[in-house]
């Protein structure tokens, strides 16, 4: 099993690799009035970036809040 978690590691890993190397163009992205030009993997890299740090906190939040709800209705 360790082999196979192995291998969707590596293949993850090169698609990604061959994802940036395929989109090294620059692009405007723009949001509320500010504008950025960056390279299009770079903007990609930072969205997944935030988008698993909210995810992760609001994964978080819901966890914390069941667990706090559930000691309420016990007492």
């Amino acid at each position: 099993m360790r082999w196979i978690h192995l291998a969707v590691i590596v293949i993850f890993a090169a698609a990604i690799l061959i994802f940036a190397a395929q989109n090294l163009e620059i692009v405007t992205m723009s949001f509320l009035g500010f504008s950025v030009r960056a390279p299009l993997a770079l903007l990609v890299a930072i969205v997944y970036v935030l988008g698993m740090a909210t995810g992760g906190s609001l994964w978080a939040l819901l966890r914390r809040s069941l667990r706090g709800s559930r000691r309420g209705a016990v007492q």
